[in-house]
């Protein structure tokens, strides 16, 4: 059953000029005014979803991106700012990529965090996918088995910080602690200092390819899962929501329902007819995929319409995924309000398991239509769902 409904800001800037014939990602530069704006525009969807009766606010953790699509480098210095001018929001990190961290940091971070917000704060870890982030900081991503490899190091050594008093490890990647004399001792084990306040901690991961290794590491640290609905496609994943319960069942849960510890993300537009949402929303769509189709986050575009998608001149006759599409196929959900409820109705219905769903915008949508959709689809959506507060939405 559907009871909780979440939103995803992935921290870009207002930008013109959006969609396939629009400027090119890579000609896109802002000032560092404008590109600082990201966090007031944070504060005002942050202080809508609290006060709309929305679960968790998600972010994502980028850098290095004068474009202006992913501009939030500090997620929990962020969410530190956000808890004291809202009341009940969870903040969620989508995600601490943790190649770009000393895994030791990250979870003092996190701790400290979790302290701060009075335990708002809701950890997530991910692999990465800018290799001009990843590499920078000095670890892989090209090398994909190198960088999982280090991932799932690094996720181990910040659930033993999270779980033991005090701890060791010595891996591959971290030797932890060296073994050197230490104030008339001989150092063998450390402790996080501080620990978080709420153990065990919640942690979320993406789930993109979705191969065993990776659910059943998911499963063994009891990390739930989002679907679809930031960078990626959205929509259910129908084998993922069967591979993700099958790897519960692995790990000891032999009663776990399709859809138990999953989020299913949705891009979503909401309008009086889905003709209308389709042509208003189409090059926020476009921009969404310009800019991550490159990355291999959208599913089936071959090697040709990657290079022509970054010619605004080829770009809208290279046979493009369309708004059009993503509709059709369940992946945005568009429309008047009755028709977004019957499919959430139907996705509900077919994972009881599923209690969480995700919806946001993409890359390039105004604040301004961010802020109108949240409040519509508070108002006409949300209270259809059982067991959902009812909005706080003012009179007209």
């Amino acid at each position: 059953m559907i009871t909780k409904f979440d939103s995803l800001f992935a921290g870009h800037v207002d930008m013109d000029d959006v969609g396939y014939a629009g400027t090119a990602v890579n000609d896109r530069s802002f000032s560092d005014e404008h590109l600082t704006t990201v966090f007031d525009k944070a504060e005002i969807i942050a202080t809508t979803l609290d006060r709309l009766g929305y679960d968790t606010f998600w972010m994502a953790e980028h850098h290095f991106q004068p474009e202006g699509y992913e501009c939030i480098p500090n997620l929990l210095m962020l969410q530190v700012h956000l808890a004291h001018l809202t009341k009940n929001i969870k903040l969620g990190c989508a995600f601490n990529i943790a190649p770009m961290w000393h895994p030791l940091r990250l979870a003092e971070d996190y701790a400290t965090a979790d302290i701060l917000t009075g335990g708002r704060g809701i950890f997530g870890v991910g692999r990465g996918y800018h290799t001009r982030e990843v590499e920078t900081f000095g670890n892989p991503l090209l090398d994909q088995p190198a960088n999982r490899e280090l991932f799932e190091e690094q996720v181990d050594i910040i659930f033993k910080a999270f779980n033991e008093r005090s701890f060791s490890h010595h891996g591959k990647y971290y030797n932890i602690p060296p073994h050197i004399p230490y104030r008339g001792y001989e150092l063998s084990e450390i402790t996080l200092v501080p620990r978080p306040r709420n153990l065990p901690v919640e942690c979320w991961q993406p789930i993109q390819g979705g191969t065993q290794r990776a659910l059943d590491f998911m499963a063994k640290h009891g990390i739930k899962g989002i679907i679809g609905g930031g960078v990626a496609e959205g929509g259910v994943m129908d084998a993922t929501m069967e591979d993700y319960r099958a790897a519960l069942v692995r790990a000891g849960r032999p009663d776990a329902q399709l859809g138990e510890d999953l989020s299913v993300g949705f891009h979503f537009f909401l309008s009086e007819t889905v003709e209308k949402g389709i042509k208003d929303s189409a090059k926020f769509y476009e921009e969404n995929v310009k800019m991550f189709g490159p990355l291999r986050l959208h599913r089936g575009l071959s090697e040709q319409q990657m290079l022509d998608i970054a010619d605004p001149r080829r770009a809208p006759n290279a046979g493009l995924p369309t708004m059009d599409d993503a509709v059709n196929n369940g992946a945005v959900l568009c429309g008047p309000p009755d028709r977004i409820i019957e499919q959430l109705n139907a996705v509900a219905e077919r994972y009881p398991g599923l209690d969480r769903v995700g919806v946001s915008h993409p890359v390039g949508t105004p604040q301004s239509v961010i802020l109108e959709q949240l409040e519509w689809f508070a108002k006409d959506v949300m209270p259809a769902f059982e067991g959902k507060v009812e909005a706080t939405v003012p009179a007209d």
